[in-house]
């Protein structure tokens, strides 16, 4: 019942041309695609264009900053799903911390990143996508099996009834029969 799961789609936003380069070098992995994003606004865009696992957010940007990027993105249905890690070099502050967390970020990461705790952050990350993408496939697969199951019993139960409605007529025949042969 096993399929093939589709690669994580991991959204890097910074104003920072160079940060999504560290990013995209330190994440470069073939069961990844990588999206950067220059601003709050053109990472609001890409969520809506791509099915995103995973996003990576700067919490200092110019126009929109990161805090109000996940405050729009958990306030919609189809995107308050999507797993948030703010990226900071300045808001390391506990009362930062505690509202990029209440903004809907699971996991905080600090500038300069650190590449072994970033890279397993995001391994981490990318098994739990994989185990919930497998199990939405395995889902997906039983619901058509059970339709399958249901057919079958429709059409067993059809079949029973005609191969009961068959033998009542010999049967009844035989009945009159050995009365007519009792009397």
């Amino acid at each position: 019942m096993s399929s093939v799961v589709p690669p994580m789609h991991i959204l890097m936003v910074d104003d920072r041309p160079e940060n999504l380069l560290v990013l995209e070098e330190l994440l470069s992995s073939p069961s990844r695609v990588l999206i950067k994003a220059n601003s709050g606004n053109e990472a609001l865009r890409k969520v809506l264009q791509h099915q995103i696992g995973l996003i990576l957010l700067d919490v200092q940007m110019p126009e929109m900053d990161g805090f109000e990027v996940a405050s729009l993105l958990k306030s919609n249905a189809a995107t308050k799903h999507i797993p948030i890690i703010f990226i900071t070099a300045i808001n390391k502050e506990e009362r930062y911390v505690l509202q990029g967390l209440q903004e809907g970020a699971i996991d905080y990461l600090y500038k300069p990143l650190n590449a072994d705790i970033t890279q397993a952050k995001i391994n981490v990350f990318e098994d739990l996508y994989k185990y919930e993408q497998q199990i939405r496939l395995n889902n997906i697969q039983l619901k058509a099996m059970n339709t399958q199951l249901e057919e079958l019993n429709t059409q067993k139960n059809y079949l029973l009834g005609m191969a009961a409605h068959d033998l009542r007529n010999p049967v009844a025949a035989i009945s009159q029969v050995s009365e007519l042969l009792e009397k």
